[in-house]
């Protein structure tokens, strides 16, 4: 037969602070992970944004401007036109959820490829009393048309 050990004073409510205690804990816990995975979902969407202006700027370029070199064919690109076919590419496109959107830069520096830099703002789903101003993201996407 087993003794019970006589309940002493210093035992009393000791199993609901740790309750109370790692509640807490899983909680921030949890709503981190729910912050972090929206931060990268944004950052995935936005790159994909930039992604498609840098292909929008890049073939952004009249049969005039082709040129053969070495036996291929080579587009020469504008930045002014790259510019514009990104922005038009941005108003076309529909970016539900990506908060203060902005063109930073697109250009070509090189002649044959283009260079699409956004941002944007994140704010998280929930906690957003801690990041009232959310977290500014950016992002750079490159991409080369190419003849075969």
């Amino acid at each position: 037969m087993r003794r019970r050990r006589p309940a002493t004073e210093n035992d009393a409510g000791s199993t609901l602070l740790l309750t109370i205690f790692y509640g807490f804990l899983a909680t921030v816990l949890i709503l981190t992970c729910v912050a972090a995975t929206s931060l990268y979902l944004e950052r995935k969407r936005l790159f994909t944004l930039a992604d498609g202006a840098a292909l929008a700027g890049a073939e952004a370029f009249d049969l005039d401007d082709v040129t053969a070199e070495a036996g291929l064919l080579r587009a020469r690109l504008d930045s002014v036109r790259v510019e514009a076919a990104a922005e038009q590419y941005l108003a076309a496109t529909p970016h539900n959820g990506l908060d203060e959107l902005t063109l930073v830069s697109a250009a070509s520096a090189d002649g044959r490829s283009a260079t699409v830099s956004l941002r944007s703002t994140w704010r998280p789903p929930v906690l957003a009393l801690m990041l009232p101003a959310g977290i500014p993201i950016d992002v750079t996407a490159v991409a080369r048309s190419v003849f075969w």
